[in-house]
This record gives structure tokens, C-alpha cells and sequence, in this order.
């Protein structure tokens, strides 16, 4: 039997193993976009329940599975993670008003969890996390006909895992292609051998202290403002690269300049070129000092007042969601919207959007942090934008723990989001709202430009970590070397006959004047018969973010 102590024990066990191991597996991602985030969310969702789990004193089977089950449903993140807190939340069932566990019991749980999981999924994939965890309670299952001892069903539970999870490329072509597995189900593998070790006599695994906390990563590149946390006496960080011509000066020359018009100076000189950092409140003269070495590339200017004053408003937004709001019987309709960078902050709010949760990708919020958003907008019903495919399915758990009617809709992308509230009517029903709003969705194609976070052979494109990846309504169309020529050949695809709106949304990779460059450039390919509005939306991850109607 395991009682309620040593189940407590093993999934505190389970959730340090998959913290340790949460970078390997994000790099199981198939798609080379910089969202191989599978591991981190399940990290970030089952961490959620071990701080709860170590409050609870010599806890029953049923008191431990029911806390880690709220705390996963609460603190799920990615559609892994919510995955993993249903699977959890079969325990609760499972082991409900039990003092301890034997093997029926933990059999019977990961079923309940896998029941839930699959019902959870609109259309489950085979050769996932599902998979995984299905195989692993059906053997379990019938193993429990022939033993009780709990231990000994949890040994069958992780073996027939690990067999899983290797069948996975053989249901899934995309990962056989690739030569990995699914990283979900490696995800889940790694947190039931955690548990096991704990089950087996052994001590709880210890986080490593690199793992320690588990964050995601938000921005693509450093964070120019976050290097100063108290004034900011220059404006601009500015970086470029000089490609030196023969007849260079030493850089010391271009180093002293540089500290007569700011500060943070960093010159690195080599025999071909010079890399220089600087903060300055006269960017175009740092430049210009530069030209006098040779030929400049790879030129950077981030405003890091700006950038300060965006982290300042993302964490104003935060702080208001935290304040519960009861329903206002006089007020029918609210909107949360789930959204990364100030631009598109404001976008939304301008578009009628109460509350914005900052997210996206690579920061995928938690169910918890949707629910808190949806409780501090006073609306008898709260419509929910996602905005993006690994967010649905956190939006959704928080319908069932909403005091008020909340209505998800399936947005995908920003643009979807966008097209969804320019669809929304006050004077109509819920009822035709809803119809409306979803039917708008169907009438907006997006594009993205990213780059790829790693060597990839995906989808019978051979690709290198730092190309630019251009993803058409998702699906990647094609790659580049040049983010505006990737930008301008994208939209064009995008572009049909009967178009007649396109919106160029730029992130906080790309400056005002590149932006204006681009947008010159659409121009030209798609002809002035087309409005074209660009919006500084300050996204990380992806450089353009285009919708076309």
C-alpha cells in the first residue's frame, strides 16, 4: 500500500525530476520556431501543486491527491500541461476517501486521468502524450488482475511508458522524421520516474539549481532596459558591427568616442571586425564614428525608456488582475485577451478588451492567471481570446472555475483575436455574438516571421538555426535569409483577389524606420488598390505578426 505521505512525497520527487530535465524536453520539439516550451510548462504546471504538497502534513492518499489536483488544474500552462493536470485530477477521483493506495487503486486513478485527458482534447493525436499515458494505464489495468501490490503496478505504469514512448515516431511520421520522440510523453515518463524512485525506498529527487526557478524565456534577445533597474541616464542601446577595412584604426579611437557620448561601453576588436555595445542618447552619431572603421552590419537600437515603461505597464495589468470584481447585473458582455507586448496591449484595449493577460509564445499563462483576469472583469458573461493554439486549452479549465459565464473562443493568432472583437455587436445576444465573432475567425489569414531556434528537417525543408521562418495560417511556407524580403514574399502569398485590409503588426526585434522600409515594400508588391495600416505592436519571438481580410 502507498499512503497518503509516501504519494505526496513521490509527486514532489516527480515534479523536481521534470524540472531538472525540462530543457531536454523542450528540445524534443519538432517545429524549429522558439516555442519548445513542452517541458517548462509541464515543470511549470505540476510545480504549482508541490508548493502546495509540502504544506500538508502526514496527508491521507485522498488529501494528497485532491491538493495536487486543484493546485495542477490551477497552475496548468500549454496544452501539456493541462494535459498532465487532468491525468493528476484521475488520481483525485481515483483515490477519493482512501487512506492509502494499492495497485487497483493507482490503476483505476491513471485511467480516470487518461478518460479525462482524451475527452479534454478536441481531436486527440496518437503518438503523444495521450498515447503515452492510455498504454501505460491499459497495461497497468490488466496487470491488476493478477497483483495488488501498489509498487508493482507503478513499476508496470513506468515500463510500459518507456515503451510507449518509443513507439511514438511510429505513429507520429513528423517525429520519426525528426529522429525524436514526443516530448510530452517524455515529459510525463520523467515525472513517474521520479515517483517511482520515492515509491522504491529511495530519497525525494532534489531540483537542481539551475532548474530552480522555472521561468520561460520571453524575449528573443537581451533585454536592454532590464539592464538598469534604477534611473536611465541614456536612452538608446545601440549595437553594430564594423566589417574593418584595411586600412582600420585601432578601435581604441572608436572606444573613447564612445564614452564621450555615453556609457556601457563594450568595443571587441578582432583582425576582421569590431563589435560594439553602447548607450547613448545619440545613436546616429555612434554610427556614424563607426562608418570612419569600415563597413557596419547587424545595427540595433532598442529605446530602453520605452522598453521600461512596457515591463512597468505589463506589470500594472498584473497587479489589476489580481482584484476580484463581483458581477455587474447591469453589464452583459467582457472580454479578456491573452497578448504580449504594450502595442498590442493597447490594440485590444482600444478594440474594447478589459483585461489583458500578457502571454504568448514561449510565455504560455497558467489557467489561474486567465481565471484571475476573467474574475476582474464585472460582466455577467466574459468572453476569452487565447489568441494562440497552446492557450485554449488553459482558457477552457477556467469556464469550470469561473463565477460568471465564460465563453472561449478558438483564436488561434493576434489577428483572429483582433477580427473576433471588430466582429462583436453590444446590441446583440450572446448567443449571435458568439456565432459571429467565431465566423470572423474563418475570414482572416496570418502570417508570422520568425527564425528558427535550432537546425530542423521539417516538413521537406532543410533549415539552420537563425533563418527566418515564415509561417502561413500557421504552417511554415517557406524560409529566407532577409526578414523584410520574407515579410514581403508572406504577405503577397497571403494576399488573394477579394482582399482588401492588411495589417502589418511589428515587434520589439524591429525598429520604427525598419518598419517604415517594410511597409514601403508592401506597398509596391500588393499595389495601392489594398489598405495597409502598420501597428507597432512590441511582440517578442516573432519580428511581423500580418493580417490580411
Amino acid at each position: 500500500m502507498i499512503s497518503g505521505q509516501l504519494l505526496r512525497d513521490s509527486m514532489v520527487s516527480g515534479a523536481n525530476n521534470i524540472a531538472n530535465y525540462k530543457q531536454q524536453v523542450d528540445e524534443l520539439n519538432v517545429f524549429p520556431v522558439p516555442d519548445g516550451d513542452t517541458g517548462t510548462n509541464m515543470s511549470m504546471t505540476i510545480g504549482a501543486a508541490k508548493a502546495e504538497l509540502l504544506r500538508l502534513d502526514n496527508p491521507t492518499a485522498s488529501q494528497t491527491a485532491d491538493v495536487a489536483a486543484s493546485a495542477l488544474l490551477r497552475g496548468a500552462r500549454g496544452n501539456s500541461g493541462v494535459i498532465l493536470s487532468l491525468l493528476f485530477r484521475g488520481f483525485s477521483r481515483g483515490l477519493k476517501d482512501k487512506e492509502s493506495a494499492n495497485g487497483a487503486d493507482l490503476a483505476f486513478a491513471l485511467s480516470t486521468g487518461v478518460e479525462a485527458a482524451y475527452k479534454a482534447v478536441m481531436k486527440p493525436t496518437e503518438g503523444t502524450i495521450l498515447t503515452v499515458a492510455r498504454l501505460a494505464a491499459e497495461k497497468a489495468t490488466e496487470a491488476a488482475k493478477e497483483t495488488n501490490d501498489a509498487v508493482t503496478i507503478f513499476d508496470i505504469i513506468v515500463e510500459e511508458a518507456k515503451v510507449a514512448l518509443e513507439q511514438t515516431p511510429e505513429l507520429l511520421p513528423v517525429l520519426k522524421k525528426a529522429g525524436v520522440v514526443d516530448a510530452g510523453g517524455k515529459g510525463l515518463l520523467v515525472i513517474f520516474e521520479g515517483m517511482q524512485k520515492v515509491f522504491h525506498g529511495e530519497a525525494i529527487i532534489e531540483p537542481d539549481k539551475k532548474s530552480e526557478p522555472v521561468t520561460p524565456v520571453v524575449m528573443t534577445v537581451r533585454n536592454a532596459a532590464a539592464e538598469y533597474d534604477g534611473e536611465i541616464t541614456f536612452t538608446y542601446c545601440t549595437e553594430f558591427i564594423v566589417n574593418k577595412s584595411d586600412k582600420a584604426k585601432a578601435a581604441l579611437a572608436l572606444r573613447a568616442y564612445l564614452e564621450s557620448i555615453g556609457d556601457s561601453v563594450v568595443v571587441v576588436d578582432d583582425d576582421t571586425i569590431i563589435k560594439v555595445h553602447v548607450h547613448t542618447n545619440n545613436p546616429g552619431n555612434a554610427l556614424q564614428e563607426g562608418l570612419k572603421f569600415g563597413m557596419l552590419t547587424n545595427m540595433k537600437i532598442e529605446n530602453m525608456r520605452e522598453q521600461h515603461e512596457n515591463k512597468v505597464y505589463e506589470a500594472k495589468q498584473m497587479a489589476e488582475m489580481d482584484e476580484y470584481v463581483p458581477v455587474d447585473p447591469e453589464r452583459a458582455f467582457g472580454f479578456v485577451a491573452v497578448a504580449a507586448g504594450q502595442g498590442l496591449h493597447t490594440l485590444f484595449a482600444d478594440l474594447g478588451v478589459d483585461k489583458i493577460v500578457s502571454g504568448g509564445q514561449t510565455m504560455n499563462p497558467s489557467t489561474d492567471d486567465i481565471l484571475r483576469a476573467i474574475h476582474a472583469v464585472p460582466a455577467k458573461t466574459v468572453f476569452v481570446l487565447p489568441n494562440n493554439k497552446n492557450i485554449i486549452m488553459a482558457a477552457e479549465q477556467a469556464v469550470k472555475l469561473a463565477d460568471r459565464r465564460v465563453c472561449v473562443l478558438q483564436t488561434r493568432t493576434i489577428p483572429q483575436g483582433l477580427s473576433a472583437m471588430l466582429a462583436f455587436d453590444p446590441e446583440l445576444s450572446f448567443t449571435d455574438n458568439r456565432l459571429n465573432m467565431t465566423k470572423a475567425l474563418d475570414h482572416v489569414s496570418t502570417g508570422q516571421i520568425t527564425f528558427a531556434a535550432r537546425d530542423s528537417d521539417f516538413d521537406g525543408h532543410k533549415i539552420k538555426e537563425g533563418e527566418i521562418l515564415a509561417l502561413e495560417n500557421g504552417k511554415l511556407g517557406f524560409t529566407e535569409k532577409d526578414v523584410t524580403k520574407a515579410l514581403v514574399k508572406l504577405t503577397n502569398r497571403l494576399v488573394k483577389r477579394d482582399s482588401s485590409f492588411v495589417t502589418v503588426i511589428y515587434g520589439s526585434d524591429v525598429t520604427d524606420s525598419q518598419a517604415e522600409i517594410a511597409y514601403e515594400a508592401i506597398r509596391t508588391k500588393v499595389g495601392n488598390d489594398i489598405e495597409i495600416n502598420l501597428v507597432n505592436g512590441g511582440q517578442p519571438v516573432y519580428y511581423y505578426i500580418v493580417s490580411v481580410e
